[in-house]
């Protein structure tokens, strides 16, 4: 999973050709890093979305446009909209479901 910083949102997610969906973490965030292996297993799994990540203290205007409130928040963005959000540390089961129009 790549970084997404506030300066390259639009370019790398609002324009990608396919669906992408984003990781809205921080570094001292413990569910965050819980759910990272679930993500990028997923990622490894298929090839018809992108996975990124957004470190929301480092790009606080992306967060805050996305009225990102709480984290772990993963999103799934396709033709530059949000199509479904999951807030929270989830399982990998519960990821499958929610992003299962994508993945």
């Amino acid at each position: 999973m790549r970084d997404v910083t506030d300066a390259s949102f639009a370019a790398d997610v609002l324009s990608s050709e396919r669906p992408v969906i984003v990781d809205f973490w921080a570094p001292w965030c413990g569910p965050c890093h819980a759910i990272r292996p679930i993500l990028e297993q997923l990622a490894a799994e298929t090839d018809r979305v992108e996975f990124v990540k957004v470190d929301i203290d480092e790009n606080p205007v992306v967060a805050s446009k996305y009225e990102v409130l709480s984290i772990p928040t993963v999103m799934i963005f396709d033709g530059g909209e949000v199509k479904e959000t999951v807030v929270g540390a989830r399982s990998a089961a519960h990821f499958r479901q929610a992003f299962a129009d994508y993945i």
